[in-house]
């Protein structure tokens, strides 16, 4: 048990999976061993020692898959070491501004604070206009204003992923 890493995602259209998967591929090539899975897949956190959970954001919210699983794991995941990534805002800057400040949804506060994660971050996203319908396409264009495209930062997402790696590092050679 003691090096193996779930990272759980929430994802509609595929860009925080490749974050997760981006993650896990990290964590294996230091020797850790990562299981990539959909949350809404993540049924027994039993034989992980960490968690690692992002989700998209969609008009300041998480993806209902990654809300369930904050909500359905929180006492399993209050007694491991936890960090949660936020994926979505487009365009140039920091992405945290991008959100307005915003970490996470304000509506998850109370279970976080509960779970209290070792880190919390947010990614920029992509917004492939392919893989969006009509409704989605005016939304994003009209109402939320966001430029389409891919503006992920893979180095910044490999960076925190060695952060978690050295972190678990340490615990486990520590234990």
């Amino acid at each position: 048990m003691e090096s193996n890493v779930l990272v759980a995602y929430a994802s509609k259209h595929g860009a925080t999976k490749e974050i997760a998967e981006k993650i896990g591929a990290v964590l294996r090539q230091v020797g850790l061993q990562a299981d990539v899975i959909p949350a809404a897949g993540a049924r027994d956190l039993n034989p992980y020692m960490a968690v690692i959970l992002g989700s998209a954001v969609y008009i300041g919210k998480w993806h209902k898959d990654a809300e369930m699983f904050l909500q359905t794991n929180e006492k399993i995941l209050a007694d491991r070491p936890v960090w949660l990534f936020s994926s979505g805002p487009t365009g140039e800057g920091d992405p945290l501004e991008l959100l307005g400040g915003q970490l996470l949804p304000v509506e998850l506060g109370p279970v976080v604070d509960r779970i209290r994660p070792r880190g919390v971050t947010v990614f920029h996203g992509n917004i492939n206009p392919e893989k969006l319908n009509l409704m989605e396409k005016l939304a994003i264009k009209n109402v939320a204003k966001k430029p389409f495209g891919d503006f992920r930062d893979w180095e910044a997402i490999e960076r925190w992923s060695d952060s978690i790696a050295e972190a678990l590092k340490k615990t486990a050679y520590a234990s």
